[in-house]
């Protein structure tokens, strides 16, 4: 588990500090996780998707983020032979801006460096300046276009990728 303490602004312009923990993602997590990828994604995936993750430990790497004891997001990851590929990220609008994607992706690559990982690869929509925003901050780099990668709204990917 990780813990670090980040600030949060209470109505009035008051800001007071509570914890943001990264925790394994468990069962009982699966409703709340479904229920905000129906919200936030339009392509989301299914409750027997996540089920099947939390049934693979060996190569899924699932985690749930919370702030101050609420859930603000999750996010997975495949570890497979020297390459860590981020599956899903996702903060709870309200959540959002506090700096928990990149906190949850930090510690997506220190897993997949723990599991022998040398790279990192994603897909994130090409209309999704936020995500790549953040990716490139975090060092990762456009490698090409996934034509239509998201099927039912037609949409590209880029494909972004970076060392380990």
């Amino acid at each position: 588990m990780y813990s670090e303490t980040r600030s949060l602004e209470r109505g009035g312009g008051e800001t007071e500090e509570a914890p943001v923990t990264i925790r394994p993602m468990r069962f009982s997590d699966i409703p709340t996780v479904v229920y905000w990828e129906r919200k936030i994604f339009p392509s989301p995936w299914s409750p027997e998707n996540f089920l099947a993750e939390l049934e693979n430990p060996r190569v899924s790497i699932a985690v749930v983020m919370e702030c101050g004891g609420e859930f603000a997001g999750y996010a997975m990851a495949w570890a497979v032979a020297d390459e860590l590929h981020i599956t899903n990220l996702a903060v709870v609008p309200s959540f959002r801006r506090r700096g928990i994607a990149e906190k949850a992706m930090e510690y997506l690559l220190q897993l997949g460096r723990q599991r022998g990982c040398r790279y990192a690869q994603l897909e994130v929509r090409v209309s999704n300046t936020g995500a790549i925003r953040l990716y490139e901050k975090l060092g990762f780099a456009k490698l090409g276009i996934r034509k239509k990668y998201y099927f039912r709204e037609g949409e590209d990917a880029f494909v972004m990728g970076r060392e380990l």
